[in-house]
Order: C-alpha cells, then sequence, then structure tokens
C-alpha cells in the first residue's frame, strides 16, 4: 500500500519534529535559570605607563582576576567566553573600550578561577588620554548554549585611576 520510501519520509519528519520540539524547550527552560556571577579585579601594579614615538599612550597592568560564573551553566550550556575590559572617557569618545585579558570557560568546573597575569592585549590609547583618567574594568561574558540563543552580560567594578605622570 505505502511505499518504503513514502514510509521512510514519515518517520524521519516525525524525528525531526520531536527534535525541534526537544531543543526549543530545552531553549525554554534556560529562562528560569537566574545567575549571579561574582568577580573581583585587583590591579597589584602599574608594570609601564608610556608615551609611544606615535603621541599614544600605553599602560601594561599585572592583575588578579577572580571570578565564579558557576551559576550561569546550566544542562544547557557548551561553553562560556568571558573577557575583561577597561572603560573611560574621553572628549572625542563617550565610551572607550579596551580588552585586556580574555578566556574560554568549557565547563562548570572551570567557571571558578582566580588568574594572576598581565593585561593579554596592548592597553592603548589614540591620543594622550590615558594620564590621570579614571576607568572601570567590566568583565563581559557571553554565554554560548548547546541550542537557543545566546545571551550576554557584564559586571562593572568602578573606582581605578591611571596615575598623572609616565613611569
Amino acid at each position: 500500500m505505502h511505499s518504503f520510501g513514502y514510509r521512510a519520509n514519515a518517520l524521519l519528519t516525525l524525528a525531526i519534529t520531536i527534535l525541534a520540539f526537544m531543543c526549543g524547550i530545552a531553549s525554554f527552560s534556560d529562562n528560569f535559570n537566574t545567575p549571579i556571577p561574582t568577580t573581583e579585579v585587583q590591579v597589584l601594579n602599574i608594570n609601564w605607563f608610556q608615551k609611544k614615538p606615535d603621541g599614544d599612550d600605553e599602560v601594561s597592568l599585572t592583575l588578579n582576576i577572580s571570578a565564579d560564573l558557576q551559576s550561569l551553566f546550566t544542562w544547557n550550556t557548551k561553553q562560556v567566553f568571558v573577557f575583561l575590559a577597561a572603560e573611560y572617557v574621553t572628549p572625542k569618545n563617550s565610551l572607550n573600550q579596551i580588552s585586556l585579558w580574555d578566556g574560554i570557560i568549557p565547563t562548570k568546573e572551570h567557571a571558578k578561577f582566580l588568574i594572576h597575569t598581565t593585561n593579554k592585549y596592548r592597553f592603548v590609547d589614540q591620543g594622550s588620554n590615558l594620564r590621570g583618567k579614571a576607568f572601570n574594568l567590566t568583565l563581559h561574558w557571553h554565554v554560548m548554549p548547546k541550542t537557543g540563543k545566546m545571551s550576554a552580560n557584564k559586571l562593572v567594578m568602578t573606582g581605578y585611576r591611571l596615575p598623572e605622570t609616565y613611569r
């Protein structure tokens, strides 16, 4: 009565429909997770603060980055991309954002960490705007799920200031 092709098509359609429904439920279930990540960043030392020959300011920092991001992980989380940025205001730009460090957290077991490091990427301002500048350190994260939409958030830590003179 029904050919093999017709029966295989019906079975495949049913399997894909069930899989799509399960992916939708998995993605929807992430809405019930309310993560409460914690982080603390200490600037231990300003290794150098100099004016480069082209007139730009450059800073090298030694940092202690401590974070507990375990609450970001659910059974639908594939990995979390995290980065630390220095953010400050200049007369030319309302927001300057410079990435200092980043990493990928593959599992919940790796989501609680303490890292002692210098900035991984150069902290350079195009101009002489960094002397005496107040800045925030902001830890950003992007949660990459196994299925569903990616989410992002951040924690802002204030109260950091660069010296008035070059070292």
